[in-house]
This record gives C-alpha cells, structure tokens and sequence, in this order.
C-alpha cells in the first residue's frame, strides 16, 4: 500500500491522485489493494469535462464488483472496484466481455501496482492476439497460410471491435485516435502487442519475417480442423451485452455532467473536428505476397488505375480492357502500348454467384463436390493457391496485384495455346501416329498434377482449358479458385478425364480416348500419383456428373481405364 507514485502520476495533479487513494483505500476496507489506474493517457484522463474512469483491484472484495461516483477537486471519476479473481478471469477469458479488462487496450497511468497491470494488459493482448487471428484464418482459410501481419493490426483491430460491438463507447476509440496524441497513444500500447508477440513466437503460434508477423502452419490447420466459429460468435455477444451494461453508465454520467442543464444538446464526449481524428483500416495491416511485392488488403484501386500502376503506364497513355469471358466472373485482358511495345495483363473480378449461376453445378455435383460460391472466398483461394505452387517452382500466372474490397486481381497474361486445342486434335485423330506429340503432352501434364496433389493441393477446376501449354512447353496452370488444401484428389483426376473426353463425338473410336486417358494416368503415376486416386474416378460417383456431356461410349472407356490404374503402374 506505501507504493510510491511513479513519474507519469507526478505529472498529475497530485491532490487529486492523494484523495482517489484515499477514497479507494476507505472503499477497499481491510482488504489488500492489488493495482490501481486511471484509465487513458496522462493529457486527457483528466479533462474537466469528461468522467475519467478509474480501475480499482482488490484482494479477496466481497461484493465482487462495485462502481463509485465521485468528485475530487472538481474532477469527476467513475471508479470500478473489482475483486481480483473476478478480475483476472475477464483477462484470461473474458468473464465480463473483458468490460474491465478491457480498458487495459488502451494507455493507463498505474498508481498502484505497475507491474501486475502490464503483466495482465499482456496476457490480455496475447488472448486477443489469438482469438484475432483465428478469425483470420476463419475469414481467410487458404490465405492465412501466407498473410503478412504489422502488428499494429491487432492493436487497431481489438479497438475497433470493441467500438463495433457497442458504438457508445467508441468514443474512447475516437479520443485514443485524436491526431494530438495518437502517435504517443500508439506507440504506448504497441509495446503490449509486441510483448505478447513475443509470448506466441515461443508457442510456435507465430513468427517474425522482415517486419511483419505470420500466422504458423500448425495453428491454421488446428483452427481449420476445430469448430470454434460458435465459440467466437458467443464471445462477441458476451462482450457486447457486458459492454453495454457496464459501458454505458460512464457515458450518461458524463452526459449530465456535461449538460447540467438539459439545454446545451446532446453530448456524450468532447466533440472533436471532424479532421482532428481517424481511425484507421486494420485491413491496411494485412498484406499478401504478389510478384510486385506485398500488396495491403485495404488497397483501393479501380481497374485503369490498376493496370497503370502494374504496367508503369502514364496517364497519357491509353489502356485498352476488353472482356474476354467468364460467365461466373469478369475476366478482362488489359492492353497498354507503350515505347513501340504491346503489354498485355489479364484481370478477373470475383463475383458472388448468383442461385441461378450456380445452381446447374451444384445439382449435377450433388454428393460429388461442393464449390466455393462466395466471390470472397474464391479470391482468397486464387491467390493463395497460386502464391503457395509459385513458390514450389510450378509455372503458374505470376500474382501482380490485388484489390480486395473489389475483388479484383490482375495476373501476368500467359502466352501459349489451351490445352484444349491439343486434346480436340487427339479426339479428331485418324490414327494414333498423327497425335504423337499430343499424346506425350499428357504423359507430361499427368506428372504435373500427382507433383501438385503431392503437395496436399487439389486443384478444384482441373478442365483442360484451365491449362495453357507456353511457348517453351512450359505447362502452366491456371484459375485456383476452387483448389484447396486438403481437396479430393480424385475429382482432379475425374474432371480432367471426362471433360476431356466431351470433346469426342459420336463417331470417335474409343482406342484413341483409351490411349489419351492412359497417356494421362501413366504419367500421374510414373510421378508418384495415387493409383486408389485414379480407381475411384472410375465410380458412378464421378462418373454421373459428366455424363450429362460425355458420350457414354466415352465415358465408359475412360472410367475402364481409370479402373484399372493398377496395371499401368511401373
């Protein structure tokens, strides 16, 4: 109890930091004062016109929880007095929606206790860490793999969502962001995130990189294998309706004695202008890695200016966006000519599919496959598909940038011909010597995709017109926005086979689709491939989805073979 004031409570007036310890000691009884603090910065916990809220912890209290009003030296304060262990459950796990716990987010002046409170204000940063960025692997399933943090996301995050849930008490966020004192603000509390930071590193939950913070393999996949989506959900009404119970008496009281009158208006805070605060886009902490570099999440680019800036193009120069297909998205080529020279990229806009889009594709694939239906989520496995097999070394459409709040990507233009246009010469062959080349091309493509599926990747939308052959046979692979980890295999490998296979018509002879589809599985087998993979493509469960297109004579063929993967091995 004899602690000494430390430096930042001298600052302040110390006859009223005399009768607030008086006050508390008086309220705490017999019982030991554990830690006590003003809640907000040193400049503004004491404005006259504003109630300044008070943390009070104490041994072994009682009644649990208690909140005092008083006024010392015409300074008003609102003062929550809570036991200790009620206190350190709402840290730990948010007991009270972390409505006490939770002004430890923001800058406070300790008094008493000055290290238990920093150690609670990190244990409580390292659980909002943790929860955060299991909503970033819930919002960002595939992407989360590769997200670059700066950690002053989780510090604008955690404020923003305790505005979010109750807007009464955003103005303590608006206060925080005041352009007088947000740098001091935000550097004070930063030091809490890192500390935590620290903490999770050890944990092997994250890991530093040049600056920024990346969420560890292991934690994505135990948060994608584990349902916590209710246990969040719960968490955020739990914190609302504690928050507003214990959130909005400080702001009434700070209304009346703001308007003592009832005459002067409605004001709950001081009204800053409208320039003085801003609070930030944490989404502008979160970066995903492009060929140009990392590109933030909050970057808000149309399509021109898009192009202008990967192209490097001025504003003079004319940028030609002509469409060139998707009916489930906007596909878009850009071109820019510029120095004698034609540059080509190509855009694609993410759209929600519509029922009536995607209604055909969920009823042919019923209890064969679900498809990602949300443009959101198919931008996010687009990108962080095609990031993740770039990085092993696979020829894919370099990633330029990125613009997620319009869905939209622009991606290196592939020059080359569709794989498509190799398979309808095989399906208008003549004899088998007139394809020779195009028959070798499968063997290749088949070891492409068991090096992918290798590699826990499914491709999603395997057709090979997704496949471009370059102009040095490179095969590149295209559109990942069905492709996931963990995806079946088997649909790849079914896809690929029978959509193939719809390119022959009625007259084709089967001896030549025997011979493209063993091309095909020899190579995925000759490179590691799964033959149970290739045998389960031959089952009605597949086999039924594309019969709707592919001649029965066709699919039978393929679906024998598939069968007998077995004897095509070695």
């Amino acid at each position: 109890m004899g602690e000494k004031l430390n430096q930042q409570a001298g600052r302040l007036n110390n006859k009223i930091v005399e009768s607030l310890l008086k006050f508390c000691r008086c309220a705490a009884g017999s019982c030991k004062i554990i830690a006590l603090c003003i809640i907000g910065d040193s400049s503004s916990a004491f404005k006259a016109k504003t109630a300044s809220q008070v943390l009070l912890i104490i041994r072994d209290f009682k009644p649990r929880l208690l909140t005092y009003l008083n006024v010392f030296e015409n300074k008003s304060f609102i003062i929550f007095a809570v036991d200790q262990w009620v206190f350190e459950r709402d840290v730990d796990r948010g007991f009270l929606g972390e409505a006490l716990a939770g002004g430890l987010v923001f800058p406070f002046v300790p008094i008493i206790g000055k290290p238990y409170l920093y150690n609670q204000e990190v244990q409580l940063k390292k659980r909002l860490i943790r929860e955060i960025l299991e909503n970033i692997v819930l919002d960002f399933p595939e992407l989360s793999y590769d997200i670059h943090i700066k950690p002053e996301y989780f510090l604008y995050e955690a404020l923003l969502a305790r505005a979010r849930l109750f807007p009464l008490i955003a103005s303590d966020t608006i206060e925080f962001m005041n352009k007088d004192v947000k740098s001091a603000n935000v550097n004070c509390i930063l030091q809490g995130y890192l500390e935590a930071l620290k903490e999770l590193e050890k944990e092997k939950i994250v890991a530093f990189s040049g600056g920024f913070v990346k969420i560890s393999a292991e934690f994505v996949n135990n948060v994608k294998n584990r349902k916590i989506r209710f246990v969040n959900l719960f968490r955020t009404a739990q914190k609302a309706l504690f928050n507003s119970l214990l959130g909005t008496f400080p702001k009434i009281f700070s209304f009346l004695l703001q308007n003592r009158e009832l005459l002067t208006g409605f004001r709950f805070t001081v009204n800053y202008p409208r320039d003085t605060c801003y609070i930030e886009d944490p989404q502008a902490y979160l970066y995903i890695p492009t060929a140009n570099g990392l590109v933030s999440l909050a970057s808000r680019l149309d399509l021109e200016a898009f192009a202008r800036k990967v192209l490097s193009a001025t504003a003079d120069v004319p940028v030609k966006i002509e469409q060139i297909g998707g009916v489930l998205n906007d596909t878009y080529l850009v071109r820019v000519s510029a120095h004698g020279k034609e540059h080509k990229i190509v855009a694609k806009r993410f759209k929600d599919w519509s029922s009536f889009k995607w209604f055909p594709l969920t009823l042919w694939t019923v209890g064969t496959r679900t498809f990602a239906v949300l443009g959101r989520s198919r931008l996010e496995r687009e990108c962080a598909i095609n990031q993740f097999l770039h990085s092993r070394g696979f020829a894919v459409p370099k990633l330029l940038h990125v613009n997620h709040s319009e869905r939209l990507v622009l991606m290196e233009y592939v020059d080359g011909e569709s794989l498509e246009k190799a398979i309808k010469r095989i399906a208008e062959a003549k004899t088998i010597d007139e394809v020779k080349g195009e028959i070798k091309l499968l063997r290749k493509v088949g070891k492409k995709f068991a090096e992918i599926h290798a590699l826990n990747i499914a491709l999603g939308d395997a057709k090979p017109e997704n496949i471009i052959v370059g102009r040095k046979s490179q095969i590149y692979f295209l559109d990942f926005e069905q492709a996931a980890r963990n995806g079946d295999k088997t649909w790849d490998v079914a896809e690929f086979l029978y959509y193939a296979g719809h390119y022959f018509s009625p007259f084709s002879k089967t001896n030549i689709a025997e011979l493209m589809a063993k091309a095909f599985i020899e190579g995925y087998l000759i490179a590691g491939g799964n033959v149970e993979v290739v045998r389960k493509a031959g089952n009605p469960k597949y086999t039924k989805v594309f019969s709707v297109f592919t001649f029965p004579h066709i699919m039978l063929t393929i679906s024998d073979v598939c069968k007998k993967a077995g004897e095509l091995k070695g």
